[in-house]
């Protein structure tokens, strides 16, 4: 009877779920200051790819007819320099564009440094745990124990001031975050039964620690090298400003402002414009690092 066939009709196939990228991106953009944070990192990154391109001049041209120009839209300016010039006669909206190039290098740098080490001991520390737990645990416990800014100041008075020594000592300040990150991921997906069910069909201890166990513990560790950007340029900045850092003629921003310094009351822009670079990156970051915690840890979603 066909009234029949239509009453035992199947229902529909329910639609399948959603993938973890599009479920991940559904909670990531629910946080509207999170997507600021990553629209302006990719800004961020876009000029530090095409700074040769966007920036009217090169960073380190000097004119001497327009030394300490003021910005375009004040009185005695120039829109040849749209955020006017430093003492030597520098434009400063090409060398904050090239200096983008130069901080997220810093951050690329000391995050991947940190990564590395920091993922390495955390591993060793929570899988062997015992002595060897101990000793890499109070390790990190004595370096926090230090500010980091003074143990950054005194690695980089030991090795000498430059770039890659403040890279590394910035690198070493934040290498705890990553170890204590990683141990304790890892004791907590040690104890469950995917790894239980690993160990009984024989897999080596390297299978278990980074096929197994690692890729479980991204996510925290995501989340802390996003906010480690922030941190590592922030830092280097500090240590750019006292000299330690990115030597002149070198355009980082922490350089800048430290170069600015005798100017800061008769050249306002010399000094605000540097600053609010760091300002707004070291804030994007961590406004992202928020984002991506939020959305990646199930505890936190909404």
């Amino acid at each position: 009877m066909p009234g029949d066939v239509a009453a035992t009709a199947l229902p529909a196939a329910a639609p399948p779920p959603p993938s973890p990228l599009a479920e991940f991106w559904e909670d990531f953009r629910a946080n509207r200051g999170a997507v600021a944070g990553l629209v302006f990192v990719v800004a961020i990154m876009l000029v530090a790819i095409f700074a040769p391109v966007l920036a009217p001049y090169a960073p380190d041209l000097t004119n001497e007819s327009v030394f300490l120009k003021p910005p375009a839209w004040q009185a005695g300016g120039s829109w040849a320099h749209v955020l006017g010039t430093d003492a030597i006669g520098r434009d400063i909206l090409s060398r904050l564009i090239f200096g983008a190039r130069l901080s997220l290098l810093i951050g690329v740098v000391v995050v991947t440094l940190a990564i590395l080490a920091g993922v390495t001991l955390g591993l060793v520390a929570g899988f062997f745990r015992g002595w060897l737990d101990t000793a890499i645990m109070r390790l990190m416990d004595i370096i926090l124990t230090l500010p980091s800014l003074l143990l950054a100041i005194v690695i980089v008075a030991i090795l000498g001031p430059g770039l890659m020594n403040a890279m590394l000592a910035v690198a070493v300040v934040v290498l705890p975050h990553y170890v204590r990150i990683t141990r304790a991921a890892v004791i907590t997906e040690t104890a469950k039964d995917y790894v239980t069910a690993a160990r009984a069909v024989g897999a080596t201890r390297a299978r278990l620690m980074f096929g197994e166990v690692l890729p479980n513990c991204a996510a925290p560790l995501i989340v802390q090298a996003s906010l480690g950007f922030s941190t590592a340029i922030l830092d280097a900045a500090a240590l750019g400003f006292l000299g330690l850092g990115a030597q002149p003629p070198a355009p980082e921003w922490g350089t800048m402002l430290a170069d600015a310094r005798e100017f800061v009351l008769r050249a306002w822009w010399v000094v605000t414009f540097p600053g609010l670079m760091i300002l707004g990156t070291v804030l994007a970051f961590n406004i992202l690092g928020d984002g991506l915690r939020d959305a990646l840890d199930p505890k936190l979603k909404r």
